[in-house]
């Protein structure tokens, strides 16, 4: 009985031996695991170094078109508004006859204006003759003194009728005119605001028919702050004292920019606006296509000065967190450091200049900011 126990206690031992035997190889193999882990190879990221030219200083602005001139063609008689030749939108030229409101009351009013007057001088030059037949019948005593000044009246009376028939006929002529809306300029013309056979009430006020627009030439209208201007002139003249403002600006359309025209400045405000705390300024571009139109909202870039030596590092590198922007900056170590830096203009649409917070012998991560992190160790590639 004995034996039997003592040969089960000696089983159990074995087992007990070749249980903890193969605990053991799991740990080591787990900790040959763990430590194969640790001793994965760093992971090949891009960098790069900064570019270091010459750049040119500008800053945006929001703005908007206008056309050179706007005026409204209106009618300034009564009467039915008998033909239009307007097409919406269509480029119209000098002259260019737009639309007639009926012109036979006015042509009659005319007709009866010349025949009043032709009617005033002839009877002005009946009444300076008998006036001159007068004098002469009072020097034989014919005719008394009374006499002659009565016709010396009549005549001056004839002649005032003659200035005022002169002036009804001028006055009858200018309403005909006035039936005959014509365009003052080449121009785009909007959509008319009343049809054919309309009855056209404009001798009390002038009524608006259409509005034409001269849109040969565009400009751009947008304001800068007066602190903005003078801070932007003063690091111009810091760079180069010899360098003026400039007489060119970059206007772009649309949501990418893309765009583009050069206008010329030709307006600065000579004062500030007291309550927006801005100077107005204009600039004016070419539209021969027509393709620009009055109203758009667009974005002034105005160069103020030239930047020699810049930094610049790829836009799409440069992070941002609670602290603002920042970059991955790789040492001598490959190690990778957070750095915060104050980053300028963007140039050439993928470059932006930086500052300070990266010197140009300085390494930096340009791909992949989600797999790095500060302090870690990483294989550079280019």
């Amino acid at each position: 009985m004995n034996s039997r126990q003592n040969l089960k206690k000696k089983h159990m031992k074995t087992a007990i031996k070749i249980g903890m035997m193969g605990l053991s190889i799991v740990l080591l193999a787990g900790c040959k695991e763990k430590s194969h882990q640790t001793e994965m190879p760093a992971p090949s990221i891009s960098v790069a170094t900064p570019v270091v030219r010459d750049i040119t200083l500008t800053k945006d602005y929001p703005g908007y078109l206008s056309s050179d001139r706007i005026v409204n063609l209106v009618a300034r008689v009564n009467g039915y508004l008998q033909s239009s030749q307007l097409v919406p939108g269509a480029k119209v030229k000098k002259g260019d006859l737009i639309f007639v409101i009926e012109p036979e009351v006015y042509q009659n009013n005319v007709t009866q204006a010349e025949a009043a007057l032709n009617t005033a001088k002839a009877q002005v030059e009946y009444a300076r003759s008998n006036y001159e037949r007068m004098k002469e019948a009072a020097k034989s005593g014919a005719v008394s003194q009374i006499q002659v000044l009565q016709a010396e009246s009549t005549a001056a009376e004839m002649e005032a009728s003659v200035h005022n028939a002169e002036a009804a006929l001028k006055t009858a002529r200018t309403n005909l005119g006035y039936c005959y809306i014509r365009a003052p300029y080449d121009g785009r013309v909007t959509r008319a605001s009343y049809d054919v056979g309309n009855y056209i009430n404009g001798a009390v006020q002038p009524v608006t028919l259409a509005t034409l627009y001269k849109d040969d030439i565009m400009y751009a209208n947008f304001n800068i702050e007066d602190n903005q201007f003078m801070r932007m002139k003063m690091i111009a003249d810091q760079n180069d004292p010899n360098v003026k403002m400039p007489t060119h600006v970059s206007i772009r359309l649309g949501q990418d920019g893309r765009q583009s025209y050069t206008g010329t400045l030709d307006y600065l405000s000579p004062n500030v606006d007291l309550s927006t705390g801005t100077l107005n300024v204009r600039a004016n571009l070419e539209n021969k296509d027509g393709e620009l139109k009055s109203g758009l909202y667009v974005t002034i870039t105005l160069p103020y000065s030239e930047q020699k030596d810049a930094v610049l590092v790829r836009d799409a590198s440069i992070g941002t967190d609670q602290l603002g922007k920042f970059l991955y900056i790789v040492n001598d170590s490959n190690i990778v450091r957070y750095r915060h830096i104050e980053p300028g203009q963007l140039v050439d649409d993928t470059l932006r200049q930086v500052i300070s917070g990266i010197r140009p012998d300085e390494r930096y991560v340009t791909t992949a900011l989600l797999k790095v992190r500060d302090g870690m160790s990483i294989k550079p590639i280019k």
